[in-house]
């Protein structure tokens, strides 16, 4: 039987929906994001990427590349309850959904020919069921193995339907330029064009061995890449572990009040979604990894599991306080972990969680602010205070 893996990416999501909701946005440059000079865009409309904007850039900077640029704030629970939709309509076609994020997922359509026809007819019929419940477009990309699959969902973007199919792939990644393989970053592109290496075929003129020795473990998953080999299978969510948020800088840094404005926009992400979904954690993870590669986390257990912003916010400052930073930065990010149970009793002779540990009620007034108005609605005023003063 033929495996088939499918990749379903949801159109310039965040932007697509808040033209959906507006209909007076759609046909304009619009962009998903705060309005300060310090915010970043979110998510870029497909009228504003042809001005050169895309998400992560600066607002500033978008705002030269497109002076007509509209700015619409987020309303991620709006985006999560669109994305509930798409996914339950994946659901139809296969119990093997794999959701990656908020606009993403993966599909494993194996032997799905007798209910639906060849893979083509599968994804064109998925395209059709999530125009028709959303309102909106989406891209697939079907392979025989994962990576493929998500690689091939970019290939005809927006509304595009795209397959790679088990006899092209050799041909396919031959002059795939190795920066387009999942996981490839910028950084590592430049390393192996040092090499001379441009290409998934330029890979495979040297053995695994001279990679694994060259880049380590992920030299050998590399070499596997570009042979068209990928393990992983799709695996339906069950009940989450950890939350986390983390940003790749597009320059490496080494200015620490900049790395705690990160952790700052992280807990507060972190924070929203542990109580969306009624989690609560006790450990604390801050991850940072160097402009050579090298990665580092630090964690730190609490008293007592929390869902809480600021409490989480001063906890990763802590553990990035106690770093000597001795080379510049490339990503950074925060982490909750180990979560309680959903059922929980308290006792009699229980003591009553500190200051902190428990959701706080700001917190709560802030998501549901948020949730209706958009995440530029409101902004904490001891955080923005600590803004100010770094």
């Amino acid at each position: 039987m033929q495996p088939w893996i499918l990749h379903i990416d949801m159109d310039a999501f965040f932007a697509s929906v808040e033209q959906l909701d507006n209909p007076e946005l759609r046909g304009k440059p619009v962009v998903v994001g705060g309005t300060s000079d310090r915010s970043v865009v979110s998510a870029a409309s497909y009228e504003v990427r042809r001005f050169g904007v895309h998400s992560a850039m600066s607002i500033v900077k978008a705002r030269k590349l497109c002076p007509d640029l509209v700015i619409v704030p987020g309303r991620m629970g709006r985006y999560k309850e669109v994305s509930r939709r798409v996914m339950a309509v994946l659901g139809e076609f296969s119990p093997l959904v794999e959701q990656a994020s908020v606009d993403e997922a993966y599909l494993d359509g194996t032997g799905l020919e007798r209910l639906f026809g060849p893979v083509e007819e599968l994804g064109r019929r998925i395209k059709t069921r999530v125009r028709e419940e959303t309102g909106l477009t989406c891209s697939v990309g079907a392979a025989p193995v994962r990576f493929l699959a998500k690689i091939a969902s970019d290939l005809d973007k927006p509304d595009g339907l795209a397959i790679i199919r088990p006899g092209a792939v050799a041909d396919f990644l031959r002059t795939l330029p190795v920066g387009k393989v999942p996981g490839v970053g910028k950084k590592l592109v430049e390393t192996l064009t040092r090499m001379g290496v441009r290409t998934c075929g330029d890979i495979l003129k040297r053995d695994r061995a001279f990679w694994e020795t060259r880049l380590g473990k992920y030299g050998g998953v590399l070499h596997d890449r570009a042979r068209g080999l990928d393990p992983n299978p799709v695996e339906p969510g069950g009940e989450a572990k950890s939350s986390s948020a983390e940003n790749t800088f597009s320059e490496d840094t080494s200015d620490r009040a900049e790395l705690i404005r990160w952790l700052l926009a992280q807990s507060e992400r972190v924070g929203a979604d542990l109580r969306a979904h009624g989690y609560r954690g006790r450990t604390v993870t801050l991850k940072v990894k160097y402009a050579d590669f090298t990665q580092i986390t630090r964690s730190r257990s609490l008293p007592a599991r929390t869902d809480n912003t600021a409490l989480i916010f001063e906890t990763a400052r802590e553990l990035l306080a106690e770093l000597e930073l001795r080379r510049a930065v490339r990503l950074i990010g925060v982490g909750v972990s180990n979560f309680e149970p959903r059922a929980r009793q308290v006792t009699l002779f229980e003591e009553a969680p500190r200051s902190g540990e428990a959701t706080s009620e700001l917190d709560r007034a802030v998501d549901r602010v948020r949730e209706r108005f958009g995440s530029g609605a409101v902004t904490r005023m001891d955080l923005l205070g600590f803004r100010k003063k770094k």
